[in-house]
């Protein structure tokens, strides 16, 4: 069976009320790297935020935004990854000094946390800060998880070089609210200990070249697995002329003038995926003139 890229499968163990998901993002990653010469451990940091942003995205019975951010006093000052419920994915880092080479996430960002937003189309906006308290993103989030009283829930990320490319990929597991009903908490502890471990073995190799259904036989050819039809993951990045020119109407005319003046036009560069939205003086006086009709 051939490899179905950027993806994300859902899966469930029937005998044991406990839920599973499996994620590859490779392309995704590729497109949100882009032309923007990251040094390696930041694209290898934007690679883990891209897979864990996709597992969370699915835990999260919604329709809407979330956005995974990590922010410190490093020389990388901001990594974030905005996703939504139809795993449309975009990304970006900001660096304020140079990287060491083989960094790791908190010689990269220093003193920080992950912020995790989600706005949902309907209901209120939802902010939890996770403390960086692992080596790795994996770590951090299953810190957060084991230390809040949501559902056991572990996440596994593989990011790694892969026939000359970075590659993306993870898995999640998580307890369903019926296994208190129908187990005792011991025993569903152990038999997430359990499930835990075998998912621990799989090798990025594995991730990265092998379909769904034999990754799910390989570590659990001893359980009953239900996989689900998989949704597709791809970038996307939402920017857009208007919105630019919405930004645009809220500058002081003074400075929109003075950049004029200097360089004859303005030119809007989308940080997520490099597209230039440029705009001369007859386009700003449009623009403020349409604004002006619709105020009346």
């Amino acid at each position: 069976m051939s490899v179905q890229h950027d993806a994300l499968h859902r899966f469930l163990f029937n005998k044991s009320d406990i839920r599973g998901e499996l994620v590859s993002a490779s392309d995704t990653l590729q497109q949100i790297l882009g032309d923007h010469n990251y040094p390696e451990p930041v694209r290898h940091l934007l690679g883990e935020l891209l897979v864990c942003t996709s597992l969370l995205t699915a835990t999260l019975k919604f329709e809407g935004d979330i956005t995974v951010q990590i922010q410190g006093d490093g020389p990388v000052h901001l990594a974030v990854i905005n996703g939504n419920h139809n795993q449309q994915m975009r990304g970006v880092a900001r660096m304020n000094s140079d990287i060491p080479a083989g960094a790791g996430l908190h010689e990269l960002i220093g003193k920080g946390v992950m912020v995790i937003t989600i706005t949902p189309e309907k209901g209120e906006r939802y902010q939890g800060i996770v403390a960086l308290e692992g080596e790795t993103l994996e770590a951090c989030l299953d810190n957060y998880f084991r230390q809040s009283e949501q559902l056991p829930t572990s996440l596994f990320v593989r990011v790694a070089e892969h026939n000359g490319k970075l590659q993306a990929a993870g898995m999640l597991l998580q307890a369903l609210p019926a296994s208190a009903e129908a187990r005792t908490p011991e025993e569903t502890k152990a038999i997430f200990s359990h499930l835990l471990q075998l998912t621990a073995t799989i090798s990025p190799d594995e991730l990265f070249t092998l379909d769904a259904e034999t990754i799910l036989y390989r570590l659990y050819h001893e359980e009953e697995v239900v996989l689900y039809e998989p949704a597709a993951i791809r970038f996307h990045c939402g920017c857009s002329r208007e919105r630019c020119a919405d930004t645009l109407v809220t500058l002081p005319q003074e400075d929109v003038a003075h950049i004029l003046q200097e360089d004859g036009n303005i030119d809007m560069e989308c940080e997520y995926c490099g597209t230039h939205h440029i705009f001369n003086e007859q386009d700003i006086r449009d623009i403020r003139h349409q604004k002006e009709q619709s105020l009346h």
